[in-house]
């Protein structure tokens, strides 16, 4: 998985690059003056961004921004950001760059820029009980389920299934509902979930069902920063072409 997520990431950065001319309503120019890049990251998802027993937020993600900020010659600064206000930040000039575990959907393209290539995926399951005794999505009707605001996928699987969210703005919420028994299961990224089962803690825990809505992730810039990204691209594929 770190390999999956570092190889396609790095393949990334140099549009990264490009694209952070424009983002958050600045020039590069500025960005250099000002000294600091600002990326929006998550701080609760391991291995991809989380804190350390400092307080600190590291992890894969972090670390993919980190090499942006070297490439552009400036400090990094980390902002952690939820999934209810990532794209909030980004279209707010509050982060200049959002590396934060975001499946690129068509609907997130008319809000904010999307780099490609694209750097992993995810898809969406339970974690539940193993006492809740879960064979099938189509057990969560009428059902109260964990959820996580501004994730896309609640909407589907709420109107596919049945299933009624209860939707908290963190990770450590949803983790506290499901562990009190205020719902029959947590709807989520299956990533976050592998992570916490190898976990003692969450023994009396399953992931049971077949994961479905898969979807990859994606780095973003401001809305206006696609249309200079793409435009770069192409110059950089017309003079490699010629070379």
């Amino acid at each position: 998985m770190l390999k999956r997520v570092l190889g396609a990431g790095l393949a990334a950065l140099a549009g990264v690059a490009l694209a952070a001319t424009p983002i958050a309503a600045q020039t590069l120019d500025k960005i250099k003056q000002r000294g600091v890049l600002v990326v929006g990251t998550k701080a609760d998802y391991k291995p991809f961004g989380f804190r350390d027993p400092s307080g600190a937020i590291v992890g894969l993600e972090p670390d993919l921004a980190k090499d942006v900020a070297d490439k552009l010659g400036v400090k990094l600064e980390l902002e952690p950001v939820v999934s209810s206000n990532r794209m909030q930040f980004l279209q707010q000039g509050k982060i200049d760059l959002m590396i934060a575990t975001m499946n690129d959907k068509p609907d997130r393209r008319q809000v904010v820029g999307i780099v490609e290539p694209l750097y992993y995926a995810s898809g969406v399951n339970v974690l539940a009980s193993k006492k809740a005794n879960l064979k099938s999505w189509e057990q969560l009707k009428g059902q109260k389920v964990c959820g996580i605001q501004g994730a896309w996928y609640n909407k589907p699987v709420a109107e596919k299934y049945g299933a009624d969210f209860i939707s908290f703005k963190g990770q450590s919420e949803a983790e506290t509902a499901l562990m009190q028994g205020n719902c029959i299961g947590w709807v989520y990224d299956d990533t976050a979930f592998a992570e916490r089962l190898a976990d003692a803690k969450w023994k009396d825990f399953e992931m049971p069902l077949e994961t479905i809505l898969e979807e990859p992730w994606g780095i973003a810039v401001k809305l206006e920063a696609s249309a200079y990204l793409k435009k770069m691209q192409a110059e950089m594929k017309a003079k490699t072409k010629t070379n």
